[in-house]
């Protein structure tokens, strides 16, 4: 399938999980993928080589989103690298679970400026740099339809991403633009399941239709969809990736 043909895609947070599961998808799909990433240089190259060796073409660029100026600069190097973007994925993220009480300033601090700054600060330079016809996809989560103690900080954030895709939903779509969120529930990655005695594990995976944890290429097989012209008429939308948990 090549339903990306000629398209570039940014992906952030592509160096392993679920962002790497995507820009895998993506360059599957024929698009030319630039894979961020903040601190794991060697895992975002391994991304790119395993997408060169299946006949794609990919290029790592370091970028941390929560700043404004690395992101800029990111996204003009990957435009003077492929000429254009057309997608934007908007993967980057942290999870901090702490009871309320026990969530530290520097955890709060920390959390919206890599989940909520960083969407914002990227969907700020695509509003000027995305190519005519663009899809948008952040990443929000199923914690935002449930009530789980320790998550409220987290689900804030993604709460926030939300909004901001649905206001720039109707702000960019002018241009033919069309943004969504996808909210994906309990995914078998190491972001995830570090730290979960394995009884967790196996109670949240119970708790899908289909009695398992989800998979980065459930995430991924959407995320391309989405980001084909397919799925054009699809904007503004919160989308529950999960197995029916939520």
């Amino acid at each position: 399938m090549n339903t990306l043909k000629n398209k570039v895609a940014l992906v952030t947070g592509a160096s392993r999980g679920i962002g790497a599961a995507v820009a895998k998808q993506l360059a599957g799909q024929g698009a030319r993928v630039i894979v961020n990433y903040a601190g794991s240089q060697q895992e975002a190259e391994e991304t790119v080589k395993a997408i060169q060796n299946a006949g794609g073409e990919a290029i790592a660029l370091r970028a941390d989103v929560s700043k404004a100026e690395e992101v800029e600069a990111m996204f003009d190097a990957a435009i003077a690298q492929y000429g254009k973007i057309d997608v934007l994925v908007n993967n980057a993220g942290i999870m901090i679970t702490k009871l309320l009480k026990d969530t530290t300033d520097e955890d709060f601090t920390r959390q919206f400026d890599i989940n909520v700054r960083g969407t914002f600060n990227t969907l700020r330079e695509a509003a000027t740099k995305l190519a005519d016809g663009g899809s948008i996809i952040n990443f929000s989560s199923t914690t935002t339809r449930v009530m789980m103690p320790t998550y409220s900080t987290y689900v804030a954030t993604k709460g926030a991403v939300e909004q901001l895709t649905r206001v720039f939903a109707k702000e960019i779509g002018h241009r033919g633009i069309n943004v969504n969120a996808v909210l994906p529930g309990p995914t078998n990655t190491e972001l995830f399941t570090k730290g979960k005695p394995q009884e967790v594990i196996d109670r949240l995976a119970s708790l899908s239709a289909f009695n398992r944890l989800g998979e980065p290429q459930d995430i991924a097989t959407v995320v391309a969809f989405l980001a084909s012209d397919d799925a054009k008429w699809i904007s503004g939308q919160t989308i529950g990736l999960n197995g029916a948990m939520a």
